[in-house]
């Protein structure tokens, strides 16, 4: 299974938890290509299915911050101060989509 069979998974659910798996090898250039890889994924996302796209661009322009309070790259961490990449991601592919 390429990938440590997250390629291959059959939910979103089981691809995540291998995501957070240690013990399954990720590519060599993860930490340059993963938000490129997550930008994709997320435009995909919004461009294929209507309904959370329109939930998207009924926000407005507020910021979006994701609700991780573990998480201080994708998410805003426990205290605020994470990098919030999704966030930043789904803002981007808000204004995209309009």
């Amino acid at each position: 299974m390429a990938c440590g069979g997250r390629r291959s998974s059959t939910t979103s659910r089981r691809a995540a938890e291998l995501g957070r798996d240690r013990d399954v090898r990720t590519r060599d250039d993860w930490e340059e290509v993963k938000i490129a890889i997550m930008t994709a994924a997320v435009l995909k996302k919004f461009q294929t299915h209507a309904v959370p796209r329109d939930l998207l661009l009924s926000g407005g322009e507020d910021d979006i911050i994701e609700n991780a309070p573990g998480d201080y790259f994708w998410g805003g961490g426990q205290d605020g101060s994470g990098l919030n990449h999704l966030g930043r991601i789904l803002m981007n592919v808000r204004r995209h989509l309009r």
